[in-house]
């Protein structure tokens, strides 16, 4: 077949995992295609394994050290929650949206993270939300990226769905999948990427295995449905490979901890008299279940000492939440991680960690944001239950079954489903699954 007659969509079912297959397949959406299924069991993510960092690996075959974003949030120190890195332009490596556009083929992706503005995306409705009460719904989308035809043919028909809930689930999952199907029935495009995050939140809210989460798997097992209605509605179900895909697992936590509290206290981080950061020279920048910790002047012995010094106590009292500290060289060597932080700190295990320097350095959780909830995630990959590949389609060989494979390993294999290549890749393409 032709590239340019190959269709492939993928759907990323943010935080889904192994154990959630048993549920998916008694589904009937995911029943009618289960004789046909290839699987990956287990999908080794990246650390820090959290949604953002995950997705830029998902697409382009690289770890954090060469793509770049090893983060939701951008670096901006001084802010307990800074704005996230939306834009394509963060990303330092190609992408399969540039390699798909160079073979001549037509692109999607709605709320594909970090795909702002991006020139290879054709057509394009980014995860991104109104930064300011004056943004409008289609204000966000036009500045993040969207054309006029597909603000006109996808996003307002389906934008009352958001009703102002641009991130309550399952508003926003319902508006992405229903803009996945119209961008198939409009478009057609040869690659379409696709990102509902309900299952996510889920487990965010109430825990790893709940009767919410099982509810967001119904969920997802409806929307699939839809989209392969789609397809059959486009004349294009017969040509196109789906993979149902997941970016990390989750853990479940008991607390939160603020390690710049203990940065605070020690000096390195200075407050003006209403407790405001003024100056700083080490600062954590919290990634869920791991922290970045920045210097102002990494150059600075004494400064990278003394924090060094600082962390390697709470580290040692077994209280903090901190199972390791890692220098840069050694996440680099051991985890392909690298940036402009001198240090990462693991989780315990049942502790997150946040952006603060007040007091109580220990917080109760709840569900402002994903780093406080019952479950959260960011710690290293081979932690907790693993996220999972299902994948079907008429260049899928049915019924393969594969224990183990990697993050990395995604991108070149959709680019083989798509008949396309992603040379120097740190994954390789999955040509066991692939016909």
């Amino acid at each position: 077949m032709n590239a340019k007659d190959r269709h492939v969509i993928v759907v990323s079912v943010d935080a889904m995992v192994y154990e959630d297959m048993e549920t998916l397949a008694k589904l009937s959406a995911f029943q009618s295609v289960w004789h046909r299924v290839a699987r990956v069991n287990q999908v080794k993510s990246i650390y820090p394994s959290i949604t953002y960092p995950c997705h830029v690996t998902m697409e382009t075959g690289m770890y954090p050290d060469r793509h770049g974003i090893i983060n939701n949030e951008q670096p901006i120190i001084g802010q307990r929650n800074s704005p996230w890195q939306h834009e394509r332009s963060l990303v330092k490596s190609k992408t399969i949206f540039d390699y798909a556009k160079e073979a001549g083929l037509t692109t999607a992706a709605v709320f594909w993270p970090v795909t702002g503005n991006d020139p290879s995306v054709d057509y394009l409705i980014n995860e991104y939300w109104p930064q300011t009460p004056e943004e409008t719904g289609m204000e966000c989308f036009k500045n993040s990226g969207s054309s006029e035809e597909v603000l006109e043919k996808v996003v307002r028909p389906n934008l009352p769905i958001l009703d102002n809930h641009h991130r309550q689930h399952p508003y926003c999952d319902i508006f992405i999948m229903r803009c996945a199907c119209d961008m198939v029935r409009n478009f057609k495009p040869n690659l379409l990427m696709v990102h509902p995050a309900n299952v996510d939140a889920y487990r965010h809210q109430t825990g790893l295995f709940t009767e919410k989460v099982t509810q967001g798997l119904y969920e997802t097992n409806t929307w699939f449905f839809e989209l392969m209605k789609a397809c059959e509605d486009a004349g294009i179900l017969e040509n196109t490979d789906f993979f149902v895909v997941s970016d990390h697992g989750q853990m479940n936590i008991r607390r939160c901890v603020a390690p710049n509290v203990k940065l605070r206290e020690a000096g390195l981080i200075d407050v003006d008299e209403q407790g405001e950061v003024k100056d700083w020279r080490a600062f954590c920048k919290a990634a869920g279940l791991s922290s970045h910790v920045y210097l102002k002047d990494p150059e600075n012995k004494k400064d990278w000492e003394e924090t060094k010094k600082i962390l390697d106590a709470l580290c040692a009292e077994e209280v903090y939440g901190i199972s390791r500290v890692y220098t840069k060289e050694e996440v680099q060597r051991e985890e392909r991680l690298s940036g402009d932080f001198s240090f990462v700190l693991e989780t315990d295990d049942y502790t997150s960690f946040s952006n603060d320097w007040k007091r109580p350095m220990v917080k109760s959780l709840d569900n402002q944001n994903y780093r406080f909830g019952r479950a959260t995630h960011g710690h290293l990959p081979h932690k907790g239950p693993q996220p999972t590949l299902l994948a079907f389609g008429p260049h899928i060989k049915e019924g393969v079954v594969m224990e183990n494979a990697h993050l990395v390993d995604e991108a070149p294999t959709f680019a083989g489903a798509l008949g396309i290549e992603m040379p120097g890749t740190d994954g390789r393409c999955l040509k066991e699954i692939l016909k």
